[in-house]
């Protein structure tokens, strides 16, 4: 029988070099955490399960790209 993952997919943590992240996924062995500002790291779940600590913010709003292209000059 499997066990629950530690990390519900979603979940906000804080790491203590990398900072605040949302969990990606989390299976037994590994944990992949999107970092606001260092990008996604994945980790050994049992290595890096006593630095991590659940945080009460609310996930950041992805930041989408703006598809409007630029005009080009019009030359005169």
């Amino acid at each position: 029988m499997a066990t629950k993952p530690a990390f519900a997919q979603g979940a906000q943590v804080e790491h203590p070099k990398f900072g605040l992240g949302s969990v990606m996924s989390c299976t037994e062995e590994y944990i992949v955490i999107k970092f606001d500002d260092h990008g996604e790291k994945k980790f050994i779940l049992q290595i890096v399960l006593p630095n991590l600590k659940k945080s009460d913010r609310q996930p950041p709003v992805e930041k989408r790209r703006s598809s409007k292209k630029k005009a080009a000059p019009v030359a005169s």
